[in-house]
């Protein structure tokens, strides 16, 4: 047996303030009424005294109105009694709730009675255990790791909010959020009876002895990796001697002992300091006088090229000026008198008539051409000697050149060389950083505690518990449970008039949804159309699950909340004063409500609906199950005179 609601209570800022909404157990509970009266927050104000780490409740007049929020559960002859303060800055829930027992029938404890004395967490565990759940158990989850189950994952089928009933993506409460959906199939088997705690405690234990198992083998692993090994120290010890730290050779043969001395005594030399000259300033020194031997090289050569072009230009006037002169020197043959006066023929000595102007002036070309070439000759001599010195010059330079390079070249190899040494120290160094390292470990290892190795037993008691595991019927129980649901979802389902109910339907606990199996292929609810089969599927579930859980005497409250059915039948924005359903989806409506009571009257007081409605209908078996109607402005969750009183 475990309980139902029998009073919510919300208390005002005012000490007299105290709202009591009566609800009859065992029976089916309708909350009708206007919106904006507070319908929603019974169901909310429900979850929230229930542990909730959240603040689910709306912002609104409940929240500006209230500052207790509590409930009174029945459970037999035992009466429990939650209180709650709203939250503070209207987002933080408050981290302490008062859990007080009561005799049966017992009114509710007055404001000034209440004292938060219970933690969120002890809260939630006193919860589970009035509820009648076994804490003790450990059930599979995702992962390898296991989980007791609590009053939390109960709620998962005993709510369904106003976005919740009738959505085709989402059969259970709070599935959308991030971590539900798994939580909610590690824990609906445990809820239906498929886990037998017997297993689960075996399940738990396995689990812990392969986290030990892990634990010693790394431990163990730790300390061999700790431990000074001798082929360790004998690679070290070959390692200093090729760094140049150790001068005589290595034995390979050397025990643990010797080796950890000689490696000790590694540690104690310290490697020469090498200066390290600064050969910048030289190179660059060296590379600017190269720069400017070849510059001046250039010059040279650039000289000594014009110079000899000089020099071909006069060898070439002197051999055209020779031809020249050759021409004009035949014109020697004609001679004159000596007063100048006359002129004799070449040929035959006799006198002519006084020579002509032309003879004149070639006579004057020849002897201006004779002075030219006595220049032009004078100068080939001096242009050989200027073209020796630039060659002399020349080798010169190239030998300064040659010089530069070796010096360059020499500077170079004294660099490699000096960073050759400065390598060897840096790994000298490093070879005797990890043997500081390793004679550390050592002297740790040395006064480490001794790790017991009890991996064999350990292995043993897995092996013997994977045994008894390998026997267990867990799937096959779950498979069966869910087989006689299903058949239960699929009369229901009937009975609403749903469509694919002619096929067998069952609840897919991977999807977390229903799905019909028809020829065509599995139909799940999120393939579906109308709001109608949504909500008729929801309501067939949920009461099948509970008629299961009651007859199974499962640990779950005995409650199912459901906030406004009737939605999926008049627009979602209907803000009128009453809703008049008439014809077909009266009749739908009618039927849902007809099952939650054919479901209620089967248990005889074992299972309690609490239904937030905007719908009012006439009809019997829906004004019969009315505990309060909020209309008109005469009525509502936050009584009228509360909010006058604050204004």
């Amino acid at each position: 047996m475990t309980y139902q609601i029998k009073t919510l209570l919300l208390y005002g800022h005012e000490p007299e303030q105290v709202r009591a909404l009566a609800l009859d157990t065992g029976r089916l509970n309708i909350i009708t009424g206007d919106s904006r009266t507070g319908k929603t927050s019974i169901w909310t104000i429900t979850d929230y005294c229930m542990g909730s780490s959240d603040y689910p409740v709306r912002a609104g007049k409940v929240r500006d109105y209230t500052s207790v929020f509590a409930l009174q559960l029945v459970r037999g002859d035992q009466q429990l009694f939650i209180a709650r303060h709203a939250a503070e800055n209207s987002t933080s829930p408050a981290p302490r709730l008062c859990l007080q027992f009561q005799a049966a029938g017992a009114p509710a404890l007055a404001r000034d009675e209440i004292d938060f004395t219970f933690p969120l967490d002890a809260a939630r565990r006193l919860l589970s255990e009035f509820c009648g759940i076994d804490r003790t158990v450990r059930i599979p989850a995702a992962r390898g790791t296991t989980m007791s189950p609590s009053i939390r994952h109960a709620l998962f089928f005993c709510l369904q909010a106003q976005n919740e009933i009738a959505n085709p993506d989402h059969l259970f409460h709070s599935q959308g959020h991030e971590w539900r959906p798994q939580a909610i199939r590690d824990t609906l088997p445990y809820f239906l009876g498929a886990v037998d705690p017997e297993q689960a405690i075996r399940h738990a234990r396995l689990k812990q002895l392969r986290s030990e198992l892990k634990n010693i083998e790394r431990k163990i692993a730790q300390a061999a990796q700790a431990a000074p090994a001798p082929g360790q120290a004998r690679a070290l010890i070959a390692e200093a001697e090729s760094a140049g730290l150790i001068t005589a050779p290595r034995d390979d043969t050397v025990s643990l002992d010797e080796a950890l001395r000689i490696l000790a005594s590694v540690l104690t030399h310290a490697p020469g300091e090498l200066e390290y000259p600064d050969a910048t300033d030289h190179a660059a020194l060296l590379d600017r006088e190269r720069q400017e031997l070849r510059s001046r090289h250039q010059q040279i050569r650039a000289r000594i090229t014009e110079l000899r072009q000089t020099l071909a230009e006069e060898n070439s006037y002197l051999v055209q000026a020779g031809d020249q002169r050759e021409r004009l020197a035949s014109l020697g043959l004609l001679r004159t008198t000596g007063d100048g006066t006359r002129q004799h023929c070449p040929v035959c000595d006799s006198a002519v008539s006084p020579a002509q102007g032309t003879i004149q002036a070639i006579r004057e070309d020849l002897e201006r051409l004779d002075s030219d070439v006595a220049f032009v000759s004078g100068d080939a001599p001096l242009i050989q000697s200027m073209i020796a010195a630039e060659e002399e010059r020349l080798q010169q330079l190239r030998a300064e050149v040659v010089r530069n390079r070796e010096q360059r070249e020499a500077l170079d190899a004294g660099i490699r060389e000096a960073t050759r040494f400065r390598s060897q120290a840096l790994r000298a160094a490093s070879v005797q950083g990890r043997i500081s390292l390793f004679l550390e470990n050592a002297a740790r290892a040395e006064h480490a505690p001794i790790v017991t190795d009890t991996r064999e037993e350990l292995q043993r008691e897995i092996t013997d518990l994977e045994e008894a595991l390998g026997a267990d019927t867990q799937a096959d129980r779950l498979a069966s449970c869910l087989s006689l649901i299903n058949q239960k979802i699929t009369t229901k389902a009937r009975t609403l008039g749903l469509e694919h109910s002619e096929h067998p339907v069952r609840l897919d606990l991977r999807r977390l949804s229903i799905v019909a199996d028809t020829p065509g292929g599995p139909v799940p609810l999120s393939d579906m159309g109308s709001g109608e089969n949504w909500l008729g599927y929801h309501i067939a579930a949920l009461l099948s699950l509970h008629e299961w859980f009651a007859e199974q005497g499962r640990p779950l409250p005995r409650v199912l909340v459901l906030d406004q059915p009737s939605q999926v039948y008049f627009p979602s924005d209907y803000d009128g004063p009453q809703v008049d359903l008439v014809g077909e989806d009266r009749t739908s409506l009618l039927r849902v409500y007809q099952a939650i009571t054919d479901t209620v009257r089967h248990l005889d007081g074992n299972f309690q609906v609490i239904v937030m409605e905007h719908a009012d209908l006439e009809d019997d078996i829906f004004r019969t199950a009315v505990v309060e109607r909020w209309r008109g402005g005469r009525a509502a969750l936050i009584p009228p005179d509360w909010i006058e009183q604050g204004r």
